[in-house]
Protein backbone atom coordinates (compact mmCIF):
# COMPACT_ATOMS: atom_id res chain seq x y z
CA UNK A 1 0.00 0.00 0.00
CA UNK A 2 1.41 3.37 -0.90
CA UNK A 3 2.09 5.74 1.99
CA UNK A 4 -0.80 7.78 3.33
CA UNK A 5 -0.73 11.33 2.10
CA UNK A 6 -1.97 14.47 3.80
CA UNK A 7 -5.21 15.88 2.48
CA UNK A 8 -4.18 18.79 0.24
CA UNK A 9 -5.78 22.20 -0.20
CA UNK A 10 -8.07 22.61 -3.19
CA UNK A 11 -8.18 25.98 -4.86
CA UNK A 12 -11.27 28.02 -3.97
CA UNK A 13 -11.90 28.87 -7.58
CA UNK A 14 -12.62 25.25 -8.60
CA UNK A 15 -15.69 25.06 -6.41
CA UNK A 16 -16.72 28.69 -5.86
CA UNK A 17 -19.61 28.83 -8.30
CA UNK A 18 -21.39 25.86 -6.70
CA UNK A 19 -20.79 27.03 -3.15
CA UNK A 20 -21.93 30.65 -3.49
CA UNK A 21 -25.54 29.54 -3.61
CA UNK A 22 -25.11 27.36 -0.55
CA UNK A 23 -22.77 28.95 1.93
CA UNK A 24 -20.56 31.52 0.26
CA UNK A 25 -16.86 31.13 -0.39
CA UNK A 26 -15.04 28.77 1.97
CA UNK A 27 -11.63 27.19 2.00
CA UNK A 28 -11.85 23.57 0.90
CA UNK A 29 -9.58 20.64 1.43
CA UNK A 30 -9.51 17.26 -0.19
CA UNK A 31 -7.40 14.33 -1.19
CA UNK A 32 -6.08 13.78 -4.70
CA UNK A 33 -3.22 12.17 -6.58
CA UNK A 34 -0.40 14.74 -6.34
CA UNK A 35 1.04 13.80 -9.74
CA UNK A 36 -2.31 14.06 -11.52
CA UNK A 37 -2.66 17.03 -13.88
CA UNK A 38 -6.13 18.61 -14.02
CA UNK A 39 -5.97 18.44 -17.82
CA UNK A 40 -5.82 14.62 -17.62
CA UNK A 41 -9.03 14.28 -15.63
CA UNK A 42 -11.18 14.14 -18.76
CA UNK A 43 -14.94 14.14 -19.14
CA UNK A 44 -15.46 11.62 -16.34
CA UNK A 45 -14.16 14.10 -13.81
CA UNK A 46 -11.95 11.31 -12.50
CA UNK A 47 -8.76 9.37 -12.87
CA UNK A 48 -7.36 5.95 -12.08
CA UNK A 49 -6.51 5.20 -8.45
CA UNK A 50 -3.00 3.83 -7.97
CA UNK A 51 -3.66 2.01 -4.73
CA UNK A 52 -3.54 -1.74 -4.12
CA UNK A 53 -5.27 -1.55 -0.75
CA UNK A 54 -8.47 -3.47 0.00
CA UNK A 55 -11.03 -0.68 0.45
CA UNK A 56 -13.63 -3.10 1.82
CA UNK A 57 -11.77 -4.34 4.91
CA UNK A 58 -13.23 -6.33 7.79
CA UNK A 59 -14.21 -3.22 9.73
CA UNK A 60 -17.71 -3.00 11.18
CA UNK A 61 -19.40 0.40 11.21
CA UNK A 62 -22.95 1.49 12.07
CA UNK A 63 -25.48 2.73 9.53
CA UNK A 64 -28.09 5.47 9.76
CA UNK A 65 -30.61 3.00 11.18
CA UNK A 66 -28.32 1.75 13.95
CA UNK A 67 -27.45 -1.53 12.20
CA UNK A 68 -23.92 -2.96 12.16
CA UNK A 69 -22.40 -3.12 8.67
CA UNK A 70 -19.12 -4.87 7.92
CA UNK A 71 -17.47 -3.27 4.90
CA UNK A 72 -16.21 -6.71 3.92
CA UNK A 73 -19.82 -7.87 3.64
CA UNK A 74 -20.33 -5.37 0.80
CA UNK A 75 -17.98 -7.28 -1.49
CA UNK A 76 -19.46 -8.73 -4.64
CA UNK A 77 -20.92 -5.47 -5.98
CA UNK A 78 -19.30 -2.13 -6.89
CA UNK A 79 -19.48 0.58 -4.23
CA UNK A 80 -19.34 4.33 -4.74
CA UNK A 81 -17.80 5.96 -1.65
CA UNK A 82 -17.81 9.52 -0.45
CA UNK A 83 -16.88 11.15 2.86
CA UNK A 84 -19.15 13.80 4.39
CA UNK A 85 -20.32 15.21 7.70
CA UNK A 86 -23.78 16.40 8.62
CA UNK A 87 -22.89 19.88 9.87
CA UNK A 88 -20.81 20.73 6.80
CA UNK A 89 -21.60 24.31 5.67
CA UNK A 90 -21.82 23.54 1.94
CA UNK A 91 -19.36 21.23 0.14
CA UNK A 92 -20.83 18.02 1.57
CA UNK A 93 -24.30 19.11 0.48
CA UNK A 94 -22.98 19.52 -3.05
CA UNK A 95 -21.38 16.07 -3.00
CA UNK A 96 -24.53 14.47 -1.61
CA UNK A 97 -26.59 16.23 -4.27
CA UNK A 98 -24.28 14.81 -6.95
CA UNK A 99 -24.56 11.35 -5.39
CA UNK A 100 -28.35 11.72 -5.38
CA UNK A 101 -28.25 12.40 -9.13
CA UNK A 102 -26.16 9.25 -9.59
CA UNK A 103 -28.58 7.27 -7.41
CA UNK A 104 -31.52 8.51 -9.47
CA UNK A 105 -29.71 7.54 -12.66
CA UNK A 106 -29.00 4.02 -11.32
CA UNK A 107 -32.63 3.57 -10.28
CA UNK A 108 -33.50 0.01 -9.28
CA UNK A 109 -29.90 -1.10 -9.89
CA UNK A 110 -28.91 0.70 -6.68
CA UNK A 111 -29.05 -1.89 -3.93
CA UNK A 112 -29.34 -4.84 -6.31
CA UNK A 113 -26.26 -4.35 -8.51
CA UNK A 114 -24.36 -1.56 -6.77
CA UNK A 115 -24.24 0.47 -3.56
CA UNK A 116 -23.44 3.98 -2.42
CA UNK A 117 -21.68 4.43 0.92
CA UNK A 118 -21.28 7.82 2.61
CA UNK A 119 -18.93 7.76 5.61
CA UNK A 120 -18.83 10.59 8.12
CA UNK A 121 -15.50 12.26 8.78
CA UNK A 122 -16.92 13.65 12.04
CA UNK A 123 -17.81 10.51 14.04
CA UNK A 124 -17.45 12.43 17.28
CA UNK A 125 -20.72 14.20 16.44
CA UNK A 126 -22.35 12.17 13.66
CA UNK A 127 -24.20 9.25 15.21
CA UNK A 128 -26.96 7.19 13.51
CA UNK A 129 -29.66 9.73 14.41
CA UNK A 130 -27.75 12.61 12.81
CA UNK A 131 -26.97 10.54 9.70
CA UNK A 132 -30.59 9.43 9.41
CA UNK A 133 -31.85 13.00 9.60
CA UNK A 134 -29.24 14.14 7.05
CA UNK A 135 -30.15 11.35 4.62
CA UNK A 136 -33.84 12.17 4.82
CA UNK A 137 -33.25 15.92 4.49
CA UNK A 138 -31.20 15.35 1.32
CA UNK A 139 -33.61 12.86 -0.23
CA UNK A 140 -30.92 10.19 0.12
CA UNK A 141 -32.89 7.78 2.28
CA UNK A 142 -33.09 5.19 -0.50
CA UNK A 143 -32.41 1.48 -0.89
CA UNK A 144 -28.75 0.68 -1.41
CA UNK A 145 -27.36 3.92 0.07
CA UNK A 146 -25.65 3.58 3.45
CA UNK A 147 -24.55 6.41 5.74
CA UNK A 148 -21.96 5.02 8.14
CA UNK A 149 -20.30 6.08 11.36
CA UNK A 150 -18.09 4.41 13.96
CA UNK A 151 -15.37 5.21 16.44
CA UNK A 152 -12.82 7.82 15.37
CA UNK A 153 -10.20 5.07 15.07
CA UNK A 154 -12.46 2.99 12.84
CA UNK A 155 -13.11 5.95 10.56
CA UNK A 156 -9.39 6.75 10.46
CA UNK A 157 -8.62 3.12 9.59
CA UNK A 158 -11.17 3.08 6.75
CA UNK A 159 -9.91 6.38 5.35
CA UNK A 160 -6.33 5.09 5.42
CA UNK A 161 -7.35 2.43 2.90
CA UNK A 162 -8.20 5.30 0.54
CA UNK A 163 -4.94 7.11 1.38
CA UNK A 164 -6.88 9.78 3.26
CA UNK A 165 -6.19 11.41 6.61
CA UNK A 166 -8.91 12.99 8.73
CA UNK A 167 -7.90 16.48 9.81
CA UNK A 168 -9.38 19.21 11.99
CA UNK A 169 -8.78 22.93 11.71
CA UNK A 170 -7.82 25.06 14.69
CA UNK A 171 -11.45 26.11 15.13
CA UNK A 172 -12.54 22.46 15.35
CA UNK A 173 -14.07 22.21 11.88
CA UNK A 174 -13.30 19.15 9.78
CA UNK A 175 -11.39 19.28 6.51
CA UNK A 176 -13.50 18.39 3.50
CA UNK A 177 -12.84 15.49 1.15
CA UNK A 178 -14.02 16.71 -2.25
CA UNK A 179 -13.49 13.45 -4.10
CA UNK A 180 -15.41 10.21 -4.26
CA UNK A 181 -14.26 6.72 -5.23
CA UNK A 182 -15.53 3.81 -7.30
CA UNK A 183 -14.56 0.48 -5.73
CA UNK A 184 -15.07 -2.85 -7.48
CA UNK A 185 -16.61 -6.00 -6.00
CA UNK A 186 -13.24 -7.20 -4.71
CA UNK A 187 -12.63 -3.98 -2.78
CA UNK A 188 -10.16 -2.47 -5.27
CA UNK A 189 -10.48 1.29 -5.83
CA UNK A 190 -10.66 1.90 -9.59
CA UNK A 191 -11.50 5.55 -10.15
CA UNK A 192 -11.28 8.71 -8.07
CA UNK A 193 -13.63 11.51 -9.14
CA UNK A 194 -13.31 15.23 -8.54
CA UNK A 195 -16.69 16.04 -7.02
CA UNK A 196 -17.26 19.35 -8.80
CA UNK A 197 -16.29 17.95 -12.21
CA UNK A 198 -17.83 14.47 -12.25
CA UNK A 199 -20.90 14.05 -14.48
CA UNK A 200 -23.64 12.02 -12.82
CA UNK A 201 -24.60 10.17 -16.01
CA UNK A 202 -21.00 9.20 -16.70
CA UNK A 203 -20.33 8.05 -13.14
CA UNK A 204 -23.52 5.98 -13.15
CA UNK A 205 -22.41 4.46 -16.45
CA UNK A 206 -19.05 3.59 -14.89
CA UNK A 207 -20.81 1.90 -11.98
CA UNK A 208 -22.99 -0.10 -14.36
CA UNK A 209 -19.97 -1.20 -16.39
CA UNK A 210 -18.13 -2.36 -13.28
CA UNK A 211 -21.25 -4.23 -12.14
CA UNK A 212 -21.28 -5.96 -15.54
CA UNK A 213 -17.57 -6.85 -15.18
CA UNK A 214 -16.63 -4.54 -18.04
CA UNK A 215 -13.54 -2.27 -18.10
CA UNK A 216 -13.94 1.45 -17.52
CA UNK A 217 -11.87 4.34 -18.86
CA UNK A 218 -10.03 6.74 -16.58
CA UNK A 219 -8.98 10.29 -17.39
CA UNK A 220 -7.21 10.67 -20.70
CA UNK A 221 -9.11 7.59 -21.99
CA UNK A 222 -6.83 5.21 -20.09
CA UNK A 223 -8.50 1.84 -19.55
CA UNK A 224 -8.87 0.40 -16.07
CA UNK A 225 -9.04 -3.37 -16.43
CA UNK A 226 -11.11 -5.35 -13.94
CA UNK A 227 -9.69 -8.41 -12.19
CA UNK A 228 -12.07 -11.19 -11.15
Amino acid sequence: MQSTRTVSLIRKGLFLTLLVTLAGAVTLTGCRQPAQDDQDIGERGGFEVRNASDCLPDITLVDQNGHNVSLASLKGKPVLFDFIYTTCPGPCLVLTSRMKQIADRLGSKLGTEARIVSITVDPEHDHPAQLNAYAKAQGADVNGWLFLTGTPKQIDDVMAHFDLIRQHEADGTVDHVLEFFLVDGKGRALLQYMGEKAEADQVASDVERVAAHEPVAAGGDAIVALIF
